[in-house]
């Protein structure tokens, strides 16, 4: 049986990784998995133990990190109901409070490095004025460091980062080097900023791959629409999606018909016109029709909770080098705080004319040099910067131990619409109807005149393209899954696919529906057909380049796919 808790005010790798080996000591778990991106704790315990496993792990991830706190599904699904609700009224609150929190730490650090100046600056200083302003340096800088120190020590939670850096600053000042102490706390305290820094940047990339949520649904129930949580729907039941609306669950168009921007999802531009019958899936864009669905799937198994899972589980698997590096600190520590111990105290008592004071400089010299957090922190941190940074670029890695395999991949294949290219049509030829007298750049105003009302993507690459004046247009009636007719200037004027033309039985001229995969807007005034506009995905500035440095680092093979034909591709 797995479960998974919620984990808040968890930000240190070190914190996350003690945890874990708490938690999959307890007896009846099979594993535990923290994963720092997403603060979730996810265990798998015995069946027949899991009531007792349950109520245990609280006391565990209390006894280990006693300011975290620990929510169950049902609390995390109430908090982030909570949070959808009040997400616009708290937002400047959420970002006043993230500001204030990052400067506490670079304030102290100041304070601390003026104070440890100003004690060798002043005029005539004593030894009792230096020990006093660094010892308020060294409060200021590293309060919260001696505070969890003595606490995990009580608790028998010796070998930390904490009890580390307190026993060699502590032992820095009791051998009379005041500077040492306080530097080495300082820079301390700066690692740890930039640690939270970069993590809070990953998990902001990593939130970004997540706008695809939907955060309403709206759900017909005897007869009444009502605003939900998707959670809350049901299978069978009737959703509504207004024009403009995230499709919130993967459902069945039982009513009207429309075009479906499916690009946060498949990569691809060109919009899918989808009428009764057909499929939807969750976190595609309705863009022009009113739509009522079937609800085919719970939200727990759409489309979109898939994907969410894939990210929000994407840091949780961890490289060979990872576990490596955790498993290796668990013996390392001790290892390098007996050493420390034998050389401050064994050379004096063996070597003759070796003072205590010297070698227990060079002990706690030791003890800060050798400390394995930094190398348990900038492994795993490395592996959460290359997925954050990744996402944040639309790229999503699932794992640390795929983003290790990808320094060993030989080929590459890519998808195009979105990625080789920019996922965004726009007008690359117009065939005008020159034998009735209309030119090109009359095509494209009648068109630009009518797609103006349109919020539909091709709609808006026709409205780009034109550079004139703008006609003047009314009467206007949007023909979902055909295209759009008006009156521009007292010309009745239809814009849209082939379909549409031969719905109104308007001669083609000999322009039959493309079978080349090419997107065509077809352009009729009063019954005529005037032309057609040849739309197409622009490539992207920096495709060329990039495929150039894959081939000069060695890549062999290099493959695009599509379901485009030669002639598109």
């Amino acid at each position: 049986m797995t479960k998974e808790y919620s984990i808040e005010e968890l930000d240190c790798a070190v914190c996350a990784s003690k945890v874990e080996a708490s938690v999959s000591k307890l007896p009846g778990v099979c594993s535990a998995d923290v994963n720092l991106f997403t603060k979730r704790l996810t265990v798998t315990v015995e069946d027949q133990q899991s009531n007792e496993v349950w109520h245990s792990i609280t006391k565990v991830v209390q006894k280990n990190e006693p300011s975290a706190v620990l929510l169950d599904q049902m609390q995390r699904e109430e908090e982030y109901a909570d949070t959808r609700k009040h997400k616009s009224a708290g937002a400047f609150t959420d970002k006043s409070e993230f500001t204030l929190r990052s400067a506490v730490v670079p304030l102290r650090i100041i304070a601390a490095l003026m104070l440890l100046g100003i004690s060798y600056f002043i005029n005539q200083p004593t030894r009792m004025n230096i020990i006093i302003l660094t010892l308020l340096a060294y409060l200021i800088s590293g309060y919260d460091v001696i505070y969890h120190a003595i606490k995990n020590t009580l608790k028998g939670q010796l070998f930390d980062e904490n009890f580390l850096m307190a026993i060699a600053t502590i032992g820095a000042f009791a051998i009379g080097e005041f500077p040492e102490a306080v530097a080495v706390m300082a820079f301390y305290q700066i690692g740890e900023y930039f640690q939270g820094r970069a993590v809070d940047t990953s998990r902001k990339s990593i939130a970004a791959l997540m706008d695809i949520r939907p955060q309403t649904a709206t759900v017909i129930r005897n007869s009444n629409p009502f605003i939900v949580s998707p959670e809350n729907v049901t299978i069978g039941e009737t959703i509504r999606i207004r024009p403009g609306e995230r499709i919130p669950l993967d459902a069945t168009v039982s009513q009207g018909n429309s075009s479906i921007d499916t690009k946060a999802l498949t990569g691809e531009a060109l919009p899918r016109q989808v009428t009764v019958g057909d499929n939807l899936i969750s976190g595609c864009v309705n863009l022009t029709g009113l739509l009522e669905a079937t609800v085919s799937k719970t939200y727990g198994d759409s489309t979109v909770s898939k994907i969410l899972e894939l990210v929000e589980s994407s840091a949780g698997r961890k490289s060979k080098t990872e576990q490596f590096i955790t498993s290796f600190a668990r013996y390392y520590t001790p290892i390098v705080v007996v050493s420390a111990l034998v050389l401050a105290f064994l050379p004096p008592l063996f070597i003759p004319g070796a003072t205590f004071s010297i070698w227990l400089y060079r002990a706690l010299v030791f003890l800060v040099i050798s400390c394995p957090f930094a190398l348990v922190v900038s492994v795993p941190l490395g592996f959460f910067a290359g997925i954050g940074a990744s996402a944040k670029i639309g790229v999503l890695v699932k794992g640390g131990n795929h983003l290790h395999t990808l320094s060993k991949i030989t080929k590459i294949v890519f998808d195009k619409t979105g990625t080789l290219t920019k996922g965004v049509f726009s007008v690359r030829e117009i065939e005008a109807n020159t034998d009735k007298g209309f030119s090109s750049e009359e095509v494209l105003a009648y068109a630009a005149a009518v797609e103006k009302h349109s919020n539909h993507p091709i709609a808006r690459s026709i409205v780009r393209a034109f550079q004139g004046e703008s006609l003047n247009c009314e009467s206007i009636e949007e023909l979902s899954g055909f295209g759009i007719a008006a009156l521009v200037d007292g010309h009745k004027v239809l814009v849209g696919n082939h379909a549409l033309l031969l719905a109104q039985k308007i001669d083609l001229g000999g322009y039959a529906p493309p079978e080349n995969a090419r997107t065509y807007v077809m352009v009729a005034v009063d019954g005529l057909l005037v032309g057609r506009i040849l739309l197409a995905d622009t490539i992207r500035d920096e495709a060329k380049e990039a495929l150039d440095e894959l081939k000069d680092r060695g890549f062999r093979q290099i493959t695009m796919l599509t379901g485009d034909n030669n002639i598109v591709a």
